[in-house]
């Protein structure tokens, strides 16, 4: 029972790993949010509404984006006398008008009934509760093209101009969408003239460097000091930088957290990050290495057994071990031309990746990681089809 509840050697705090957890800082989303921020500065100077869309793939930052800047945007509000206030809406998770409308009205009024009222009492409801306040609302809209491919676009056009009536006065809602791609043109004329096409952000895909950064970032936020090697952060982006998905990557680094706290470790290991990759996307499968002849299993092998708990490995030192895997499954070894031909053809499979950089005196070395799969599992499949593969 002691051993069950002892204090954590490896994390620090799981919260900072949340996909709900905002950071005081986003990291390399600066440009976004300066973006935002010119955008809506009107909003506190002159009271006016305003509109913007966040076009960008999963796991490039548009959430938290959006999160990180209302909530910077409502500090600010209220240091100038300007009550704010902001509403994620998860249009996938509320496809209709309705869904969206009774989140906005439940924001203000948790006890107002889920049925019986249509779209245009809950507008009005929505309209008392914000100017009974005298508060300026930022709904966002999330996955906003789910909601218009289900023919909501009059709510967006409801949205959009909802203090269009309005005399004199302040608005009091603005309007932010984010999609994976671009959704003006799914508007109708009349919600299209509201949008103004500049005040569309782009976010790209993170690029393993930025991941990097970003992977380092929660490391120093969620986990004890030290507990993390450089090579173990290196190992997460790139993985991750395939999809150059943030989301993908802190994921691994919290199931890797979670892989060396059960084994008692006090550090994560590079091991720790393949296992946590099998776990959460693997292209590697049995079938695949049966689909390799021999001598491709035995550059496998020796990847693998050259890796052991490193994150990488030089082509130097998996030739060398590829001799000896060679000569110990009875095999003989090809020459370097041959082998490297082999361990292309492993990496254009998707069993191990190359990576070449550069050093100080000018030289080009190419590294190898093994990235989706435990090496010690990769290695014990390996060796039982081999003993296969020799008849034993």
């Amino acid at each position: 029972m002691n051993g069950r509840y002892a204090a954590s050697r490896v994390l620090k705090d799981t919260a900072k790993l949340s996909f709900d957890y905002v950071p005081e800082k986003l990291v390399h989303r600066e440009k976004q949010m300066d973006r935002l921020r010119m955008i809506f500065r009107p909003v506190l100077e002159s009271g006016v509404s305003q509109t913007a869309l966040l076009i960008g793939n999963v796991g490039t930052g548009k959430t938290a984006t959006s999160k990180r800047f209302c909530l910077d945007l409502i500090r600010e509000g209220n240091e100038q006398g300007r009550p704010m206030d902001f509403v994620v809406v998860n249009c996938r998770q509320r496809n209709t008008e309705a869904a969206v409308l009774l989140r906005l009205v439940n924001h203000f009024d948790e006890r107002f009934p889920d049925r019986g009222f249509s779209t245009m009492e809950m507008l009005r409801a929505l309209r008392k509760h914000l100017e009974s306040r005298k508060l300026h609302l930022v709904v966002v809209l999330d996955e906003a093209d789910v909601l218009l491919r289900r023919g909501a676009g009059d709510l967006i056009y409801q949205l959009s101009r909802f203090d269009e009536e309005k005399i004199g006065g302040k608005a009091s809602l603005s309007l932010i969408m984010i999609s994976q791609k671009y959704l003006l043109d799914m508007l109708d004329p009349a919600s299209l003239s509201t949008f103004r096409r500049a005040n569309s952000i782009q976010f790209d895909r993170y690029t393993a460097p930025e991941l990097r950064d970003i992977v380092a970032d929660r490391v120093r936020l969620a986990f004890h000091a030290g507990t993390v090697p450089e090579e173990a952060v290196d190992l997460i982006a790139d993985i991750s930088a395939e999809f150059g998905d943030a989301r993908f990557a802190i994921e691994i680094l919290e199931k890797a957290g979670m892989l060396a706290e059960e084994e008692g470790s006090e550090q994560v290991t590079a091991e720790n990050v393949r296992a946590a990759k099998a776990f959460t996307y693997s292209v590697v499968t049995r079938s695949k290495v049966e689909e390799l002849d021999v001598q491709r299993r035995l550059v496998l092998l020796a990847t693998a057994r050259a890796m052991r708990d490193r994150a990488y490995v030089t082509t130097g030192d998996v030739e060398k071990m590829y001799h000896v895997v060679a000569e110990e499954y009875g095999h003989r070894a090809r020459g370097h031309t041959q082998f490297w031909a082999y361990l292309q053809a492993v990496a254009g499979e998707g069993l191990l990746e190359t990576k070449v950089s550069g050093d100080p005196s000018g030289g080009r070395t190419t590294y190898i990681s093994v990235p989706d799969i435990p090496v010690r599992v990769l290695s014990e499949m390996l060796e039982e089809m081999l003993k296969g593969d020799n008849g034993e």
